[in-house]
């Protein structure tokens, strides 16, 4: 086996060249601190893009699901619903603001939030009169959930809905743009995201008057006076003006990264299509996911070795793969926290968490570089690896 010193990433950012236009753009102006014209323009632009009336332009895809908690009026002691299997900042506002969180499985089709779950916690709910505030569902690796029949059972049930689209800007769900199927919508701009500011986020809605409040709230709640004066408590959450400008030129961008990240999971799913015991987190009928990482599940009893093995093989080869999620309510900071699979006898989610890999899928990845890790991997299926 040959090996590498150069490391590939899991999803590094991509620059396009026009980010550092819009920054010394920014830098000629002096507007470098918070707000400034890169951040209205950001707004307009990502709100057009996704075709909804607004946007505010805040410091994380966190601070945006933490400000749709206090337009929902979560306080403590109010209960929400969340999905399970996504990263921890779907579901730590929750705890910021007092309330409890109840964790939702995932369905097979999506690997999203599963209706069946979602319905039976309803349903318990109204049984023990503690209804929750709001339901946040995430869209995860690029594709959206089954918006349709949870947004029915949210609206039957009268709850309104958080939709945590971090993961998953420029899918589609029937046609139309994810994170703009619930109330209140969220993206991130981390690092890692198939666009990115560095570090940021996005709330989207069509209420002029919630995005308003927003904005308000995430400049320390400062009342219109000459002096500062402050009568709610407020948060120092809007995103920086240089940091718009690389936004507004990854936007520019967009739709080339997702069809750059399509590509390079055609590309993984063509190299292991016989190969037994590989599965890939598929496409559901009901829309377009980005790819932003390609993600399998891996079986052991059919090809020879588990997830962890491979992580494992990888990694002394310094390439940058990782687990899929680890299931909210299996993380220690929840225990004693509600769980609701996805149906009595299976958990989906933990199923997905034990056999899940997440292989490098940056819009940047050569050609090369993929079909090194494809040859890492089957290598190890040649030759399997029994350190674990």
């Amino acid at each position: 086996m040959v090996f590498y010193n150069n490391r590939i990433y899991l999803s590094p950012p991509h620059m396009s060249g026009t980010e550092l236009e819009l920054i010394t753009e920014a830098f000629k102006s002096n507007w470098v601190a918070p707000l400034g014209p890169h951040v209205d323009a950001f707004e307009r632009e990502l709100a057009s893009y996704v075709g909804v009336k607004g946007a505010a332009a805040l410091s994380s895809g966190t601070a945006a699901i933490h400000l749709a908690l206090r337009l929902l009026d979560v306080g403590p002691g109010d209960v929400v619903f969340c999905s399970t299997l996504t990263f921890i900042a779907s579901a730590n506002p929750i705890l910021y603001q007092g309330a409890k969180p109840v964790f939702i499985d995932s369905e097979p089709t999506s690997w999203n939030m599963s209706p069946a779950a979602l319905e039976r916690a309803f349903i318990d709910a109204q049984k023990t009169g503690t209804m929750p505030k709001g339901v946040v569902i995430v869209d995860i690796y690029g594709q959206s959930a089954d918006m349709a029949p949870l947004l029915s059972i949210c609206n039957r049930y009268g709850v309104p809905v958080i939709e945590d689209a971090a993961e998953s800007l420029g899918a589609t769900y029937q046609g139309k743009p994810s994170g703009t199927l619930g109330g209140i919508g969220v993206y991130s701009f981390n690092g890692n995201k198939i666009i990115t500011t560095a570090g940021g986020g996005m709330l989207v809605s069509n209420n002029p008057e919630a995005l308003e409040k927003v904005r308000f709230w995430s400049t320390q709640s400062r009342d219109p006076a000459r002096h500062y004066q402050h009568s709610e408590v407020g948060y120092n959450y809007r995103l920086s003006n240089v940091l718009a400008a690389i936004g507004r030129g990854q936007l520019r961008v967009l739709e080339e990264r997702v069809k750059a990240r399509r590509a390079i999971f055609e590309r993984y799913a063509e190299a292991f299509s016989n190969t037994d015991g590989f599965d890939f987190m598929p496409e559901a009928p009901f829309g377009t996911s980005t790819r932003w990482l390609t993600t399998l599940t891996v079986s052991p009893e059919r090809c020879g070795l588990t997830a962890a093995q491979l992580l494992d093989v990888l990694s002394v080869q310094h390439i940058e793969a990782r687990p899929v999620w680890k299931p909210l309510h299996l993380q220690p900071l929840f225990n004693g926290y509600n769980y609701y699979p996805h149906d009595l006898n299976n958990s989906v989610s933990d199923s997905l968490f034990e056999r899940g890999l997440c292989l490098p899928s940056g819009s940047s990845l050569t050609e090369g570089e993929q079909n090194r890790v494809i040859e890492c991997i089957k290598t190890a299926l040649r030759f399997p690896y029994r350190g674990r």
